[in-house]
Formats: structure tokens, sequence, C-alpha cells
């Protein structure tokens, strides 16, 4: 799929799960420009926003709701085989892209959006589920948390990181989803940096973060970008 709609500051990416205003507020001062995954727009208007663009499939969109949108924020989406996130993801462009609306009901979605995360490592996004800043962690990362900010690690698959920062050092531990895990770790204070070995571990920080996130992740080195399987 083709980039529709580029941008050179932050995009925000709703969609149509449970959402608070104050959470994709938050979103819009950090990534002013806003874009739904199908039953997103739904969403946002329903908290007073109207999505410049709006993806996917589009069935699920009333005949009422289409003429507030209009033609020109209607981009159409028909393949069956990926979800709404994916659809929109691979639809924009931007420096980072804070998704929100994701999450929070259904655990299924929840799920289908983290896996959407470890499916493109070379983008910069995150998970704003309202209660957590979801990303998946860079090869290297270093970010300035106050003492006893919960930091938590939880692999999606067999991955090795090395910490320093941290109230349980994670060095030299083997994380995978059937066993070890990160979950519930705390920052000492000042500098918390975070190396690992592959693109599969999601980090997750409280949603106050988030400036810090940005400024961290903006710094570090990307992953590969993952090839298309043919």
């Amino acid at each position: 799929m083709s980039v529709v709609y580029a941008k050179s500051e932050g995009i925000t990416l709703v969609g149509g799960g449970v959402l608070e205003a104050k959470t994709l507020d938050r979103a819009l001062l950090a990534a002013p420009w806003l874009v739904a995954a199908d039953g997103g727009a739904d969403t946002a208007l329903a908290l007073g926003r109207c999505p410049d663009l709006t993806v996917g499939d589009l069935d699920s969109l009333s005949d009422t709701l289409r003429a507030v949108l209009g033609p020109a924020r209607l981009h159409r989406v028909e393949t069956q085989d990926d979800t709404d996130f994916d659809k929109a993801l691979a639809a924009i462009a931007a420096p980072f892209v804070l998704a929100v609306g994701f999450s929070g009901g259904r655990l299924d979605h929840t799920l289908a959006a983290m896996n959407t995360l470890a499916r493109n490592p070379g983008r910069c996004v995150i998970l704003d589920t309202g209660r957590d800043l979801c990303c998946l962690l860079p090869p290297a990362l270093a970010l300035s948390l106050s003492a006893g900010t919960r930091v938590s690690l939880f692999p999606l698959g067999p991955v090795a990181c090395t910490s320093a920062g941290l109230e349980w050092p994670v060095d030299g531990l083997a994380f995978t989803p059937l066993g070890r895990i990160g979950t519930s770790n705390r920052a000492t204070g000042g500098e918390v940096r975070l190396t690992c070995d592959a693109p599969a571990m999601l980090l997750m920080v409280p949603p106050d973060a988030l400036e810090t996130l940005l400024s961290a992740l903006s710094a570090a080195p990307p992953w590969p970008a993952r090839v298309p399987a043919q």
C-alpha cells in the first residue's frame, strides 16, 4: 500500500476502541494531525474531533458520517489480511505516530495492536492505552525517569537486554513470552538506559512520560524496516 497522507509532524491515529477525551487531547498536543482507522472516525467525532483522513474498508461508516467527512477525507482499503490499525499505519508517514483507541475494550484488539507494533519495527509508534504508553523497544534507548516510575518490559519473542537505572537489572536474562518477562520494574531515578538484541521487546511506561519517551525515541537508533513476505 502506498502512503496517501504524510506530515512532517507527528500524527495521532485513532481506533474504534475505548478512548477517553483526555487521552486523545494528550496525543493531539504532541501529534496535531488526526487520522482515523475506520470506525475510529465515530470515536473521534463523539469526542468533538473531526479526522483529517479516515482509512479502512469503510463498511462500518453510516451515510451521515460519510457526509460529515466528505470524499476527500475517506481512503478505502479493502484488504482483509490485516487490521484497521495496519491499514491506517501503512497509509500514513510521519516522524512518529501516537495510536489511541486501539485497546481497553476487547482483549483480542489490544493484542492485535501490539502485534502491529512488532511487525513495524522501522516505525516510531507509541500506543497510548490511557494507563500506559507502549512501544517497541529500539536497539538502544536512554530516557530520564523519576525514582519509582514503573518500567515494564514484555517480550514478544526470544530477546536479551541490558539495563542501567532500573531497580532490578535485566542484564544476562533470557526473555521469552513463555518464560522470563520483565513487568513492574522501577526506575531508580535519573537516566534509564536499555538495549536489546532483537525487535521483540515491548516497553511500557506511564502516560506522564510521553514527552520524555518521544524525545528518547527520536534520538534512538532505529531497527531496519521489516521486508514484506513475497
